[in-house]
């Protein structure tokens, strides 16, 4: 009885995590419509703010991308937090500086990420925030479509939209993170249309400058810290799917699988930093949302291989357990076929990228897990395109 009360518990929890979020999202939003009210022609200052740790080789397009923006020049600021950059970074964006005084750059020690974004949003002096990645290459029209929202007087922080570019060498695990992002952008829309968008990404996301609140977790993750804190001070974070940030895949498997281990350890540290947030009777649907798209999401990992071993045990009681346990050895099965032609064309199938990707993600955010509960830190970061 016990085996099966587990069992079905878990199952319950990665169906939730995946497919009940959503469907309760859905539901929500027949009842709770929160429009925002926006205009592309509204136009405060803005502060574009970049972290920028050896990023030579992007950050002239980064620069040039930026001012040819769609958006009153004279209104526009440009921060470069250059975290201890050992390469020619610094050098490009100075000369840069000097022939646009629109343009700075802060030369700081490698300290991370979080300290050159608290720099950099100290420094900045635009009324609104805008946050975005050395290598993210924004549509002509991203920073109207994403400032536009904060006409509405409720709104404190806009997630932009991000988007992977794919190519010929794109593998499987790239392939199944174009599409994950697909289902992640749906649910930034249907949380917008509740209420809040859980959090932003880094490759694009604006806020208003009086809601900054400095990162003081190194470890955790900027981009939701800093997001989320809009929320937890009574404003509104709305996703704007036209504001269009294009990033390269990451297109190697060992890269992708180390960043979503990083991923799921910072994200934990910054999502337990929310304190009492993450109880619905100080945050309300927010931490609900918090817990089913941020929490139980993280616990799938941990479920998955409970669910397999104690599956084994429960394969005399029902032919229902031997039917799920068969599916599971499938799923299994064309991920590790996945795995082995993840750089062959046969592994841009379907068939075989999406059980990898499902594979590969629960297996780095298991590890990830380990890590946090391990108590390890990452606090220096390294952008993933440098790494080995």
């Amino acid at each position: 009885m016990a085996y099966r009360v587990l069992f079905w518990g878990l199952i319950f929890v990665c169906l939730y995590a995946y497919f009940g979020y959503p469907i309760l999202l859905l539901f929500m939003s027949i009842f709770r419509r929160r429009p925002v009210k926006k205009d592309d022609g509204f136009l405060p200052t803005v502060t574009f703010i970049v972290a920028a740790y050896n990023e030579e080789d992007v950050i002239k397009a980064k620069l040039d991308n930026l001012n040819s923006q769609n958006y009153e020049k004279q209104k526009i600021e440009i921060v470069i937090a250059s975290d201890g950059s050992s390469d020619s970074t610094e050098q490009i964006v100075a000369r840069f500086a000097e022939e646009d005084g629109r343009v700075k750059l802060l030369a700081l020690p490698r300290l991370g990420k979080a300290n050159a974004l608290n720099q950099a949003a100290e420094a900045a002096r635009g009324n609104i925030l805008i946050f975005t990645d050395a290598n993210a290459m924004l549509d002509p029209d991203a920073a109207r479509h994403l400032v536009g929202n904060f006409l509405d007087s409720i709104v404190g922080g806009v997630a932009g939209n991000q988007r992977y570019v794919r190519s010929d060498k794109t593998g499987g695990a790239s392939l199944g993170e174009v599409l994950y992002w697909r289902y992640d952008r749906w649910l930034k829309k249907l949380e917008t249309k509740v209420g809040n968008a859980i959090s932003a990404d880094g490759a694009l996301y604006a806020i208003r400058r009086k809601l900054f609140v400095p990162i003081t977790e190194a470890a955790g993750t900027d981009d939701f810290s800093i997001s989320t804190r809009v929320v937890t001070q009574g404003y509104r974070l709305v996703y704007e799917p036209e504001a269009i940030a294009i990033e390269p895949t990451t297109g190697s498997s060992t890269r992708e699988f180390r960043r979503k281990a990083r991923i799921i350890n910072r994200g934990l540290r910054s999502l337990f930093g929310l304190g009492r947030f993450l109880f619905p009777w100080h945050g309300g649907f927010y931490s609900v949302q918090l817990i089913s798209h941020k929490l139980l999401r993280r616990l799938v990992p941990l479920a998955l291989p409970v669910i397999f071993f104690v599956n084994i045990v429960l394969l005399p009681d029902h032919i229902l357990y031997q039917a799920i346990f068969a599916g599971q050895m499938v799923v299994y099965g064309f991920g590790l076929i996945g795995f082995v032609l993840r750089n062959k064309s046969w592994g841009k199938n379907r068939m075989f990228y999406i059980p990898y990707y499902f594979c590969q993600a629960n297996a780095a955010g298991l590890l990830g897990l380990f890590w946090f509960i391990k108590g390890q830190r990452i606090a220096v970061w390294q952008p993933q395109r440098e790494e080995a």
